[in-house]
């Protein structure tokens, strides 16, 4: 599973994803023209000199895959990410992409996912039974377990019920691999399930039984990820508006970012831009904002649908280039504001199905960015 592109160990259940070797492989130059010039041979498959649109697909479609997001055409929410993605290559207008011009583009692309990685990076555990049977072993188990109890058993609960509520409240810190993921709870959970009879599953659930039958069950688990470890990909995040505060105190970078944004928006013929964009505009600046992509987390899709409302931005009116820069500050600023009031924090723990090096038609095998279900 390790690589040296991609991954910096840290222990040996524990590996980083930091995007450092993206960014080594963008700054050499000799490197990076050698790479750029193998894959674009690779999708050129007419041999023009050029990439189509229909060329240039496995490539969009990678980076989706690395910015987190489902695949095409299966979320209206994140769908428009990848158009704005292939806009990128074709500025919009293009029907064919050079050679150099796919270069600045996917350097620019792979230095965003860089940043981002290294802003934001996923720790990948390989969960094998160790730390569970720590935790499982350790003194404060009997009075987690029973907290645990409390908080999962109903009047007349079976001890199935209990158990599997129960294995939902251990945590990856704790040795236990996310019990909601199907391939866990097939592979793991209900094998282990198993070693129990039916009576016993289906007996009415005391306090006593629970403690007994769900240390039971973790050695069971404990067995299993021994012979077959699972690994999980750990990320955590705090959207507190500090980054929005920093763009936005940084007027040189601020202007260039709205430069870019505005090139690229579709105009009308008096070179005027319809507000229903500026969410594809805001996508584009999402990186330097430390924001996440639209769709990608919920409860900041909530912040800033509210925060469009605030400056009327939905009504989809048509505005100029100074009246777009005026409408972005604004909505930036009642992000950041929302932001700062009330920090949203995100954690996801996600089980990779596919080993790195599955194929990638965008990074070297040994740097593709692992697939997590």
């Amino acid at each position: 599973m390790a690589s040296g592109w991609f991954w910096r160990r840290k222990s040996t259940r524990k590996l980083v994803v930091d995007g450092t070797e993206i960014e080594k492989l963008v700054e050499d130059k000799e490197a990076f023209s050698s790479y750029v010039e193998h894959k674009f041979e690779e999708l050129d498959r007419d041999h023009d000199g050029k990439l189509s649109v229909r060329e240039l697909q496995p490539v969009v479609a990678d980076i989706g895959a690395a910015l987190g997001l489902p695949a095409v055409g299966s979320s209206p929410d994140s769908d428009h990410i990848y158009t704005e993605v292939l806009s990128e290559f074709t500025h919009g207008k293009q029907e064919k992409v050079s050679k150099s011009e796919f270069k600045e583009v996917l350097s620019d692309i792979l230095l965003g996912v860089a940043a981002g990685l290294k802003r934001d990076p996923i720790v990948i555990l390989r969960i094998d039974g160790a730390d569970l049977r720590e935790f499982v072993e350790s003194p404060r188990f009997e009075t987690e377990a029973v907290a645990i109890f409390s908080g999962v058993e109903s009047s007349g609960s079976t001890l199935r019920t209990c158990l599997t509520a129960g294995l939902g409240q251990i945590t990856v810190e704790n040795g236990m691999p996310p019990a909601s993921d199907a391939w866990v709870s097939s592979n793991v959970v209900e094998p282990a399930l198993q070693s129990f009879s039916i009576d016993v599953l289906e007996m009415a659930a005391s306090q006593e039984a629970f403690l007994d039958h769900f240390k039971k069950l973790l050695c069971e688990i404990i067995q299993r990820l021994q012979k077959r470890p699972v690994i999980v990909a750990h990320s955590e995040n705090t959207f507190d508006g500090s980054g929005i505060r920093r763009l936005l105190a940084n007027k040189f970078e601020l202007g260039k970012l709205f430069d870019e944004a505005w090139k690229d928006l579709p105009k009308d013929r008096h070179h005027k831009v319809s507000t229903e964009f500026l969410r594809i505009a805001l996508d584009k600046m999402a990186a330097s904002s430390d924001l996440p992509p639209f769709g990608a987390v919920s409860q900041v899709d909530d912040v800033v649908n509210e925060a469009s409302k605030m400056v009327n931005a939905d009504e989809g009116k048509l505005v100029n280039e100074e009246e777009f820069q005026q409408l972005m500050k604004e909505i930036l600023g009642c992000i950041m504001l929302q932001l700062e009031g009330n920090p949203i924090f995100v954690s996801s723990n996600s089980v990779v199905h596919e080993t790195l090096n599955s194929p990638s038609t965008l990074l070297p095998p040994s740097m593709a960015i692992p697939q997590v279900g």
